[in-house]
């Protein structure tokens, strides 16, 4: 079967970016992103670790992904699968809880994958709107699919991993360091050195509390900065030499396994609708 790709963004609801897709061979990379991924496999079987267990979402079920956390994505079954995804910002779904006066803060969804047939049928119609670019269908359906998820399946967010072995302070500036520094990045060696650590137990302690080692997180990073500057216009080749990625296919490489479709693809679907084939 061939990979089909449509990634959009709807005016109408313009902190969610939108996913259609079917997967066959296609793996996301272990990766976090800012925003929620919240979706329902509609064919097939995915596959996916998250918080230190592997996961399947069959048909009908839906994939509940907490923003800021590490992640995968793979075929469970030979055919692939496919589904419609949702990508809300932190600040949307915290916007509708405390507009239901829930306790949350950020919301939290201690399970990653549910089966909830009345909240599936209700994601695909909120979904489906979204793609035909009906406004206020899309906006209300929306609206009313957050609330319906976070009042069935949301928990008050957890507090942040442990930091092991190392201070906190030192692993803050180490990540300072290397936003900074994104382009030309410090070896591990040079990164631990200018915050005072060894740099094993930094290694761990960067581990511990992104759940990435430092250089598949500054990877990550990396693909978030180059998504907003493909938003703002930038042509991914310049894009590419922009961030210190080797170039334009070293990009798309991994922009692809974190965000599914490519960076020309991600940029021509930025406000509008527009569908890629084996992307």
């Amino acid at each position: 079967m061939r990979e089909k790709v449509s990634f959009w963004r709807h005016p109408a609801v313009p902190e969610v970016d939108l996913l259609k897709a079917r997967y066959v061979t296609h793996r996301f990379t272990r990766h976090t992103h800012a925003e929620y991924a919240i979706g329902l496999v509609v064919e097939g079987v995915e596959e996916f670790h998250n918080r230190g267990a592997l996961h399947r979402a069959g048909a009908g079920e839906i994939v509940l992904v907490n923003a800021d956390t590490v992640h995968t994505g793979h075929a469970g079954v030979p055919s692939g699968w496919a589904y419609r995804m949702l990508y809300p910002t932190g600040e949307a779904l915290a916007a509708v809880a405390a507009e239901l006066a829930l306790p949350y803060g950020m919301p939290f969804f201690p399970e990653q994958v549910v089966r909830d047939p009345a909240l599936a049928r209700l994601l695909a119609r909120t979904h489906l709107a979204a793609e035909r670019g009906d406004d206020l269908t899309a906006s209300t359906l929306m609206r009313t699919f957050f609330a319906r998820l976070l009042t069935r399946h949301a928990s008050r967010s957890f507090g942040a991993v442990p930091v092991a072995d190392q201070g906190e302070h030192a692993v803050e500036q180490a990540l300072e360091v290397l936003r900074e520094r994104l382009v030309d990045p410090p070896s591990l060696e040079e990164l631990a050195e200018t915050v005072g650590a060894r740099p094993f137990p930094l290694l761990r302690a960067i581990k511990a509390r992104t759940g990435l080692p430092p250089h598949a997180w500054l990877t990550s990073l990396r693909v978030r900065r180059a998504r907003t500057l493909l938003d703002s216009g930038r042509p991914p080749a310049l894009v590419a030499a922009e961030l210190g990625f080797t170039d334009q296919s070293h990009l798309n490489r991994h922009f692809k396994r974190i965000v599914g479709v490519p960076p020309a693809a991600y940029q021509r679907a930025a406000g509008t609708y527009k569908t890629g084939e084996g992307a």
